[in-house]
């Protein structure tokens, strides 16, 4: 058996982040450092069934903390820095894009510098095993029309939010450091994922709270826009591949094989609410109120995943209607973790952002 892992994973609280560590104390047998500035979408409730976990360990703060960052580092010794820390709505970055600067440019590029300063110092077979694994998105690659070919690693980056142009730029730095410095980093680029644990300002979430209580489901301009959907424990699957096996330098695309318009995913989590839970506003596609369209929305995303598959045998597991059947069941035995995330912050988000369009 070999050496036990330890891995420095950063936005660990979050919903892909907490997925992972979930997945590496349960399938890999790894120690875990999770570093996580508890944001208002970073969730201790996430990690609730491993916080006595002797292999688990908290430390709270902001991958912009040098200090901090160094500290864990020479503390813990890691194999590997996986970080999932970013600002990742859309939305928030369109009405306010100072914070996603701040952390998804400036915090990637100093959390990049503390490492490769931590990693020059590591005897030399340490450092030649050791990984940086950045997580990003597909919307860095910008839109597609409907009959455009499926983003691939080569495809130019073109953002048109402010979210997805902070990312652009993470893993641009994130890059850079592998060819400039030879720091041995990965770069995974994801579609949109779904899953327990996500906090309920995404779509799939908001629809499901949105259905059960009876209100209005508020739908961008006519529905009409496509992404590609991906479990998020197919996701946090294809990141320990690439982790374990992906060449250094190179950036591997994450897709679900599964297109849908985003009022098919809102009219499947009607039908499978008034399935498995009916109400009296059933049928619940009668709720569905089609709001101003956001400034700059892209049409489509698409990943074509081939060389993942191709090269470390990776397939997504979940079909997208049997994923959110299992997603919604979640959200329904779930209560007391939506009662928690639903603070007063959340409330007057989705008044701002949805009650004025």
């Amino acid at each position: 058996m070999g050496k036990r892992k330890l891995y420095l994973v950063t936005g660990g609280a979050g919903f892909i982040g907490s997925c992972f560590v979930l997945r590496a104390l349960r399938q890999d047998g790894a120690t875990i450092v999770n570093l996580d500035k508890l944001t208002y979408s970073g969730n201790p409730a996430n990690l609730r069934e491993v916080e006595n976990n002797p292999d688990y360990h908290f430390a709270h703060g902001d991958i912009g903390d040098a200090a901090m960052i160094g500290k864990l580092l020479r503390e813990h010794q890691p194999d590997a820095v996986i970080n999932f820390a970013a600002e990742s709505h859309v939305d928030r970055s369109i009405a306010d894009p100072t914070p996603f600067v701040e952390t998804n440019v400036t915090g990637t590029c100093v959390l990049l510098g503390t490492v490769l300063e931590w990693w020059r110092t590591l005897e030399p077979a340490k450092a030649q095993d050791f990984r940086f694994l950045h997580v990003s998105t597909d919307e860095v690659f910008g839109s597609l029309g409907p009959n455009d070919p499926a983003f691939t690693e080569s495809t130019p980056y073109a953002p048109n939010s402010p979210y997805s142009a902070s990312k652009a730029s993470s893993d641009h730095f994130a890059r850079a450091f592998y060819e400039t410095y030879g720091l041995p980093v990965l770069i995974t680029n994801c579609s949109n994922n779904y899953g327990p644990r996500q906090f309920p300002e995404k779509l799939i979430p908001l629809v499901i709270l949105k259905a059960l209580a009876g209100q209005e489901i508020p739908v961008y301009g006519k529905g009409e826009n496509i992404r590609d959907w991906l479990h998020v424990e197919d996701h946090c699957d294809a990141i320990a591949r690439v982790l374990e096996g992906g060449r250094i330098g190179q950036t591997y695309n994450i897709g679900g094989r599964s297109e849908r318009s985003n009022l098919q995913v809102v009219e499947t989590i009607c039908e499978l609410l008034d399935g498995i839970r009916p109400g009296p506003k059933a049928p619940r596609k009668q709720l569905i109120n089609f709001v101003k369209d956001r400034p700059g929305h892209d049409f489509r995303y698409a990943i074509n995943c081939a060389k993942i598959e191709k090269e470390l045998d990776w397939t997504p597991k979940y079909d997208f209607r049997s994923g959110l059947a299992e997603t919604v069941r979640w959200y329904l035995d779930n209560t007391d973790w939506l009662a928690e995330v639903q603070s007063g912050e959340y409330r007057n988000w989705l008044k701002s952002n949805y009650d004025e369009r």
